[in-house]
């Protein structure tokens, strides 16, 4: 992950594409411009998501069983999901780095704190 951001960094500066702001309201504007990109990022992850819904029910509709019919909506949207991504990763790096925060480091923290956590969701156990 060091590498990652260490490669975004420069990536960031050679495209100009850093937050910054020569004041506060300029890196502001700066800080909450690069936030809805990443927002908007996230809704792409969404719609390819909800591509992969529907295709599962037209197939389903169709009389696709249910697996291969789940199979073949995820295979048909993978590589767009990569992308939409990599687009979010690129944004939260960049926020990562803005913060000079070890991203890798503060993943593994946080997993710690999940896994530790009092209040977990419960999942519906599945009988195969």
């Amino acid at each position: 992950m060091k590498e990652l951001q260490a490669y975004m960094a420069a990536y960031h500066k050679e495209m100009n594409w850093e937050i910054s702001g020569e004041n506060y309201q300029e890196e502001q504007a700066s800080f909450l411009h690069n936030y809805m990109l990443l927002s908007t990022e996230v809704a792409e992850v969404a719609e390819e998501l909800r591509k992969v819904f529907n295709s599962t029910n037209k197939q389903l509709n169709q009389g696709t069983p249910e697996s291969e019919a789940f199979e073949a909506a995820k295979e048909s949207v993978r590589e767009d999901v990569g992308k939409e991504l990599a687009d979010c990763m690129a944004y939260i790096v960049k926020y990562a780095n803005y913060f000079e925060i070890d991203l890798e480091s503060a993943f593994y923290q946080k997993m710690v704190e999940v896994k530790e956590r009092k209040n977990k969701d419960i999942g519906v156990q599945t009988k195969d």
